[in-house]
């Protein structure tokens, strides 16, 4: 487990691509989407990069939400071959826990962060200076991008 709290220095990065999805359901599933298509424009593989997208932008979705803010995905990959992917909700007052809980067999969630866990080096959150930016970013850096 390679869960972090504070903030990682970033390279500058090769590719970039960041966009806003409104937090509904719809915009995690266009958030992972356009995730494939801007890993495949780059000539990189996506299915780890996928799962992870789509576990985070749910989570901004279901724990994140706040009515008529929208999220953001950032997805920046390094000349090192290390993509980061970035999530901000508009909910600095809810961050995930410092370790993934394992939930009980019968829980129908709860599995999120231990897949991205399973499929990041590192991950961790960073919070938005307070008042000013309500706000908190998880990411998530999956190095040598690959397969998994």
């Amino acid at each position: 487990m390679n869960q972090e709290t504070t903030p990682a220095q970033t390279p500058t990065p090769v590719h970039q691509f960041t966009i806003l999805l409104s937090a509904t359901r719809r915009g995690a599933r266009l958030a992972r989407l356009l995730t494939r298509e801007q890993l495949h424009s780059w000539g990189r593989p996506s299915d780890a990069a996928e799962h992870v997208v789509a576990e985070l932008a749910n989570n901004a979705v279901l724990h994140g939400h706040v009515p008529g803010r929208s999220f953001r995905l950032g997805l920046l990959l390094s000349a090192a071959n290390t993509l980061r992917i970035e999530v901000t909700d508009a909910r600095a007052d809810r961050s995930p826990p410092l370790h993934a809980r394992r939930p009980s067999p019968e829980a129908e969630s709860g599995r999120g962060l231990l897949l991205i866990e399973a499929l990041a080096d590192r991950w961790g959150a960073d919070l938005g200076p307070l008042p000013l930016h309500p706000c908190k970013t998880i990411w998530a850096e999956l190095d040598a991008l690959r397969e998994r």
